[in-house]
């Protein structure tokens, strides 16, 4: 800020001369003393400079309605979404969302150094502010391929990027715990900043150690008891509502129940697709489910606000005082969280639910053509069994956690032959052709009579599929060959529905609104193929890959056990 601005911005703060806009007779929110204040709120070009009695040469008029700092997602991945940044925030904007904190592993994973530059470049002149954190663990694992690997070396020029806030979630907590080197060079790199961490069912000593090595965030925790512990150890607990894992109602409960404070508590959405984001909101949703949850309204927008600014050192954000960007929602009522209005550094966004149009051309052709898969047969997708009794993963509702366990399936030859019960998965490398194919058994999936694949399947993103047959197995993975990557269902030996995603595979070069369309008809066709009706098809799908969330997963080189951290069998019952 120069002299001449501040020159201006104390001038109009003090009354001797109009500010820019000026929003009147404002109900409030300030998020420092938890209350109500009326007044007006003026603002000279991006900033606010004054709370009281002011004019401006622009007016708002906002008697009877609140007003509160924009809200903040502290941990998403934009990429989840399968659209541009740019879509993203057409997608975000009108629920009140006006910055992010994204961590761009799963572009990383497939696209290197190359995948986060094309994120900071897509984000640049957004109506709203993007900040990243580096991925620390690309790969996420040494138990699968992926497309690139990031070193600390690759990572060190990165952090004099103004938009860069830290060292993305720490996934790979046995390396912390096993005190690698190349672990403890990254966090290193960035330990004067904010290192986000990954660490469900940690506690006791190895908690003790992940938070000595320096990590101060975690969104995986599911259990109160995780909370409590973290919040005792002096980190931010990110309280997730995604779309798969619905974490919020458990965790804003046992705190209300315990008594506990929610100042290093934060909101973040991790994984959230578009369909969910329009019927529910964003972070709003959050904040809106924590008051139905019992929480002060108030309280539940520190959470959405100041408190994840505090957190991510974000000196500018979260609060409407002099010297807080002008980041505003004007609210009809706290309770619904219905919004009139949402402006990004003074400049109305969403008037009325209705975005601002914004728009971008990808220029950028490394993130394309990322698809690269050797011909697949049945004799890759067979499971032999030496008898009925098998290793299976077990998904849960509402849940990214499995349950291993032990089960009785059908067996003819010698091979597992999926049924309504138990379905067929498979992990197959997808970015250098290495012909690598991983298998497992899976319970309450219930695909019946098709399969659905896609090349979203974390955190390496290999090709993934899941389906109680191998003819629309082989006939999903050739159709996500044909597109570069993407959605497909396939049944009855035909192809049903296909989202394109030649972005990395990851995301969509169409509007959100295609995508968003395209998306909802899918989920309503592979629910008709019987796919258990209270997970989603396609995220559930997605995370059966990620060595990192217990109990049991499948990657390109097998079934993998994660809390014994190694390789099983298909009838290991260790």
């Amino acid at each position: 800020m120069s002299v001449e601005q501040k020159l201006i911005r104390v001038d109009a703060a003090m009354g001797r001369q109009k500010a820019d806009l000026v929003i009147k007779n404002a109900k409030i929110i300030n998020v420092f003393t938890k209350e109500v204040v009326k007044g007006d709120i003026a603002v000279c070009n991006d900033l606010i400079v004054g709370i009281g009695n002011y004019s401006g040469k622009e007016e708002i008029d906002a008697t009877g309605k609140y007003v509160c700092p924009g809200l903040i997602d502290s941990h998403v991945h934009i990429e989840s979404t399968m659209v541009t940044p740019v879509e993203f925030a057409k997608a975000i904007l009108p629920y009140g969302t006006t910055t992010i904190v994204a961590d761009p592993h799963e572009i990383a994973n497939v696209c290197g150094i190359n995948g986060i530059h094309f994120m900071l470049n897509q984000t640049k002149n957004l109506p709203l502010n993007v900040y990243f954190m580096v991925p620390s663990c690309v790969p996420a694992t040494s138990f699968e391929n992926n497309g690139a690997d990031i070193s600390a070396e690759v990572m060190e020029p990165l952090r004099s990027i103004d938009r860069i806030l830290g060292l993305g979630e720490v996934m790979d907590y046995p390396k912390v715990l096993d005190a690698s080197i190349n672990m403890l060079k990254k966090i290193d790199l960035f330990d004067h900043t904010i290192i986000d961490g990954h660490s469900p069912f940690l506690t006791g000593h190895e908690l003790n150690a992940y938070r000595a090595a320096g990590i101060i965030t975690d969104h995986e925790c599911s259990t109160i008891d995780e909370v409590v512990e973290r919040l005792r150890l002096g980190m931010y607990v990110q309280i997730r509502e995604g779309s798969a894992a619905k974490n919020l109602e458990t965790i804003i409960k046992g705190l209300l129940q315990k008594g506990i404070q929610f100042d290093r508590c934060v909101f973040c959405t991790d994984d959230k697709h578009l369909e969910d984001i329009k019927k529910d909101g964003h972070i709003s949703y959050n904040v809106k489910k924590a008051v139905a949850c019992g929480v002060d309204p108030i309280e539940a927008i520190c959470m959405a606000t100041i408190n994840a600014a505090q957190c991510y050192r974000l000196k500018r954000l979260g609060a409407i005082a002099p010297g807080y960007s002008a980041d505003l929602i004007i609210l009809d009522d706290m309770e619904s969280f219905r919004i009139d209005k949402v402006l990004y550094r003074g400049n109305i966004v969403v008037r009325c639910n209705d975005t601002i149009p914004v728009s971008s051309v990808i220029e950028d052709k490394n993130v394309f053509n990322t698809v690269r898969i050797s011909s697949i047969t049945s004799d890759d997708l067979a499971i032999s069994l030496d008898d009925n009794a098998a290793t299976i993963i077990r998904v849960l509702p509402n849940e990214l956690i499995t349950k291993k366990e032990t089960a009785e399936v059908d067996v003819k030859n010698g091979y597992f032959i999926p049924n309504g019960k138990y379905s067929k998965l498979a992990v197959i490398e997808r970015h250098k052709a290495m012909n690598n194919v991983g298998l497992g058994i899976v319970s309450d999936f219930g695909i019946k009579n098709g399969a659905i694949a896609g090349t979203v399947a974390h955190d390496s993103h290999n090709l993934i599929v899941i389906g109680d047959n191998d003819d629309d197995m082989l006939l999903a993975i050739e159709e996500i060959k044909r597109v570069n990557g993407g959605y497909t269902i396939t049944s009855s030996g035909r192809v049903v529905d296909t989202l394109e995603l030649p972005i990395a595979g990851l995301m969509s070069d169409q509007s959100v609104e295609y995508v968003e369309a395209k998306l909802k008809i899918m989920i309503k066709k592979a629910l008709k193929l019987g796919i258990n009706d209270k997970i989603d098809p396609f995220i559930t799908l997605s995370f059966l890959a990620l060595p990192v969330i217990p109990e049991i997963r499948v990657t390109d080189m097998g079934l993998f056990d994660v809390t014994a951290y190694k390789f099983i069998g298909y009838q290991d019952t260790e």
